[in-house]
């Protein structure tokens, strides 16, 4: 499967990704529109998005942007429901690391839902910190340090 990597240039691409995040975030879990479409999404150049399409429909979609601490933090990683645990949360993960890694980054950090906890240490992320409610939804902050492939299976 393809992930296509983009910046906010890309108005096509970041359309399409919002409809995966639109369809995850805001109508299956609740997330106010204004919450999910941030920012990163209007005008910061350092962002960088991904897409899975399938047959031209968007079916995932995330994104990393650069922290002030020089980390980069991913995020907005959606899965439409009919497409999960197929592996194309997996594959939209690994392109962001890899990207990040590409670029120099140092480390990878995210807020992930709670349930899906698992899902990121499998992937070599490491939780710390208490669970924090965002956007009304438990979270834990997790991190995984770059430049090491440890791409747990």
């Amino acid at each position: 499967m393809m992930v296509e990597l983009f910046d906010i240039e890309d108005g096509e691409r970041i359309a399409r990704a919002f409809e995966v995040r639109r369809a995850v975030f805001v109508r299956e879990q609740g997330v106010p529109e204004e919450e999910e479409i941030d920012a990163h999404d209007r005008s910061d150049a350092s962002a960088c998005h991904a897409l899975i399409a399938l047959d031209g429909h968007p079916v995932a979609a995330g994104r990393f942007f650069v922290r002030p601490d020089g980390a980069v933090q991913i995020g907005r990683m959606a899965v439409l429901a009919a497409y999960r645990t197929r592996g194309y949360g997996r594959a939209l993960l690994d392109a962001l690391v890899d990207e990040a890694q590409r670029r120099g980054f140092p480390r990878a950090v995210l807020h992930a839902q709670t349930h899906a906890r698992g899902f990121y240490e499998r992937a070599g992320f490491c939780a710390h910190g208490a669970e924090f409610l965002d956007a009304g939804i438990l979270h834990v902050e997790m991190e995984r340090a770059l430049g090491e492939h440890r791409h747990a299976e």
